[in-house]
């Protein structure tokens, strides 16, 4: 870029606060300052569509499996579902490690083609005679193969930015992702109103219906982001203190050129924030400017009183199905009967169905219920905590790794958070029908202990790469 070359006596939007560095000597200017901000909005674009991917078909997968296969079961929509999880927690790494050493367009848009090519192959899982659960397995996990990107974005935003940005910055790219989260669902609403049948295209035999319209956009928007990638996607670097690193330009850049930042990254604190945000996402996955160090700590006690406000107590029992007794699900003996009369659902005598906990979930009759009060409260606890742990996970990791290419390191992050989404439902689920809520939720009030504790005991490794080595003043 022309502004590469400008002159350090242009006066500069961010000062040199560290006179004699050899590798971060360039000042950075105002189209320098424009360039580095169009590209980051355009990496919030490409986060919040990458949300998008996984949440406007979220709602309509279990029809449309039962529609395109008669053989697909609940537990296979399980998969399906962890499909994405796990086509992330491959690609992360891998997208992460060529983030580091070839320009983030390659990765970005090889990654965005590849949803693209996922999303396609979904609207025409309906084609093939048999077999046709397994396409939409294949298709929903390399729509999280693409997903894979989120490492290389987080990656380019820690390093385009100062550490005065970071914290602002990864926390917008974590409010994309959430809106992306928020807003698939709605979209799918609204191509609700297309139908099952929809019509189709006979010529390619292609179905446009409430089922494949959702994806079919979400490959055109894919490609738009790829557009937006090729022509304002610049290469951009600056130090913590914010000023712009020579060589960006990985095409002109030789070896001996680049400069490595001195100093080791604290492997200690990489693993702990690790182990934070995976129990941070897997905490997520079963309810579905102070320091960040505090707002982290803060933000995993406030979780832990959510959990624990949900552990039943007090002497008001949940209703049972008890049609299910009269089906001989349980001995018919005299405290069978006894339990009969104490839990009768007074709705079954109505003729509305069996209401209440399943009686095949022995923990039913003697574990108190969960009032919509207690859950509530949980629920706006945990809502708060979460944001809050979130964004400070991925900022306190980004400015432990400082200065140096962060591309494997945060595919790495982005891997363990797969991993809780897909390990934390299949806990919960297992758990909660095998125990109930008592043990379920009393067991992730342990595991939040254990994760404050460890968060606690690295609080003081918990430091941005500069202050570590005496760069820049904490």
């Amino acid at each position: 870029m022309a502004s590469l070359g400008i002159e350090a006596e242009q006066e500069p939007l961010l000062g040199d606060r560290t006179p004699g560095s050899r590798e971060w000597d360039i000042i950075e200017t105002e189209e320098h300052y424009k360039s580095r901000w169009i590209s980051i909005r355009i990496l919030y674009l490409t986060m919040f569509l990458s949300s998008v991917g996984f949440s406007i078909v979220i709602m309509s997968i279990w029809p449309y499996l039962q529609k395109i296969d008669q053989t697909a079961d609940a537990s296979f929509l399980g998969w399906v579902i962890a499909s994405f999880s796990l086509g992330q927690m491959v690609a992360s790494p891998i997208f992460g490690l060529w983030s580091n050493y070839r320009p983030r367009k390659e990765p970005l848009t090889v990654s965005i083609f590849i949803s693209v090519a996922a999303n396609c192959l979904y609207a025409y899982v309906h084609v093939p005679a048999s077999h046709n659960k397994y396409y939409m397995l294949v298709a929903r996990g390399l729509v999280g193969f693409g997903a894979g990107n989120v490492a290389v974005i987080r990656s380019y935003i820690a390093g385009a930015t100062s550490l005065q940005e970071r914290t602002s910055s990864m926390a917008n790219t974590s409010a994309c992702q959430a809106l992306g989260f928020i807003l698939g669902p709605v979209f799918q609403t609204c191509f609700a109103l297309i139908g099952e049948k929809g019509v189709t295209w006979d010529t390619i035999k292609l179905q446009i219906n409430m089922y494949t319209a959702p994806v079919l956009l979400g490959a055109f928007l894919g490609v738009l982001n790829i557009i937006l990638i090729l022509i304002l996607l610049r290469e951009h670097r600056v130090d913590d203190s914010g000023r712009q690193c020579k060589n960006v330009n990985f095409e002109e850049a030789s070896t001996d050129e680049v400069q490595v930042p001195q100093g080791n990254i604290d492997q200690v604190a990489v693993v702990a924030t690790n182990v934070l945000f995976f129990v941070v996402l897997f905490i997520f996955a079963l309810f579905e400017t102070i320091g960040e160090r505090a707002i982290l700590l803060g933000g995993l006690i406030v979780v832990w009183v959510g959990f624990f406000i949900l552990l039943p107590w007090g002497n008001q029992f949940p209703k049972i199905q008890w049609e299910d007794l009269h089906n001989n699900s349980i001995p018919n003996t005299t405290f069978g009967e006894i339990i009969i009369t104490l839990w009768k659902s007074p709705r079954e005598d109505h003729n509305e169905g069996p209401t209440g906990c399943p009686v095949e979930q022995a923990w039913c009759f003697y574990t108190p219920m969960i009032h919509l009060a207690q859950f509530l409260t949980s629920a706006v606890l945990i809502g708060i905590g979460y944001p809050s742990c979130n964004v400070m996970s991925y900022t306190l990791y980004s400015k432990i790794l400082g200065p140096k290419p962060q591309g494997v390191y945060m595919g790495w992050l982005t891997a363990s958070g797969s991993a809780a989404r897909i390990l934390g439902p299949v806990f919960i689920s297992q758990l909660y029908t095998s125990w109930g809520p008592r043990w379920a939720f009393g067991l992730v009030c342990g595991i939040v202990v254990l994760t404050i504790l460890l968060l606690v005991a690295v609080y003081k490794r918990l430091v941005a790469f500069s202050v570590r080595h005496g760069r820049i003043q904490e």
